[in-house]
């Protein structure tokens, strides 16, 4: 990797990756968003298993719709709330790409210091040596016979900031020029047949740009999770505790929107303020109860909803 492109990446993550194992199987409440993204995203980087189901299923012909699928983007968006785990799974699936496909994946997080400082010419650049950087990985992923020995994936979170829609009449000309940067990075994907995928974060899907909205292959939309699915992420922390399943649901209810509080929790809130505060309340003399958790949880606000400008 280049000097230059060091300073675009904030991290680069290997998969298989234990630590990104765990942390994707905590992702609790999104097994239909997970399957959906999965599946997809193993036919756009290895498009061959689709002609292997096609022929295995239709008579040995690959048909028509086969060829359709895989003429879309490799884009996926990933819109929603603060805290409904986008980051998280764009951060954790590649280590599932990589066990179902049983080859190795990268993973390339820009950072937003790709807008650069404003110099003419600044942000198009920078986008072009980090496109230019993931596209050499995943060319050296392809094999001789054409298969795939290695996944590449680029998440751009916060992707409003970098992708605003150029029909903004106060946009400045380096953001326009930026997202036809961008705009071409992932068309180099799509046009080179690379093993590569690119995945865009956002608070504000209204404000990107419709050329990259038109270009991606889905977008998965997440949301604050329902009682149910509150109760399943309490289940599974709380599953050794003294808690009952009859005070779980109690309190899965009590995290969730009220009169005079519109929405409840983000898995975040629970994950990382709710679950935290009843194990600190307890230790290090006393077992997590539920007459304490109540309290805790009455106490404490969710999130509120993220407002764009």
């Amino acid at each position: 990797m280049s000097s230059l492109a060091h300073g675009i990446f904030e991290s680069v993550i290997e998969f298989p990756s234990p630590d990104c194992a765990r942390r994707y199987e905590r992702l609790i409440g999104l097994d239909e968003i997970k399957a959906r993204l999965l599946k997809e995203a193993r036919i756009l980087l290895n498009p061959g298993i689709l002609d292997e189901w096609s022929k295995r299923h239709h008579h040995r012909r690959r048909i028509a719709l086969v060829e359709r699928f895989r003429e879309r983007s490799p884009l996926f968006v990933f819109a929603g709330d603060v805290g409904t785990g986008k980051t998280e799974l764009a951060e954790t699936f590649g280590d599932q790409i990589a066990r179902q496909e049983g080859i190795p994946a990268i993973l390339y997080s820009l950072s937003l210091t790709a807008r650069g400082t404003g110099a003419v010419g600044e942000m198009t650049r920078l986008l072009a040596t980090a496109f230019s950087e993931v596209t050499d990985a995943a060319r050296k992923a392809v094999s001789k016979n054409g298969k795939p020995r290695s996944a590449v994936i680029l998440l751009i979170d916060e992707a409003d900031a970098l992708a605003q829609s150029r029909e903004l009449d106060q946009m400045h000309h380096e953001d326009r020029a930026g997202v036809n940067a961008l705009v071409k990075g992932v068309s180099r994907f799509a046009t080179g047949h690379l093993p590569a995928l690119a995945v865009m974060c956002t608070n504000r899907l209204e404000a990107l740009d419709p050329a990259v909205r038109r270009r991606a292959a889905d977008t998965f939309e997440f949301n604050r999770p329902s009682e149910l699915q509150r109760a399943a992420v309490l289940r599974a922390a709380l599953a050794d505790s003294n808690i009952t399943e009859e005070q779980i649901l109690e309190l899965a209810s009590i995290i969730g929107p009220s009169k005079d509080v519109p929405y409840g929790f983000t898995y975040s809130d629970i994950a990382q303020r709710l679950l935290p505060g009843l194990l600190l309340d307890a230790f290090p003399d006393e077992p997590i109860c539920f007459d304490r958790a109540l309290r805790i949880a009455k106490r404490l606000k969710a999130t509120p909803p993220f407002k764009g400008e």
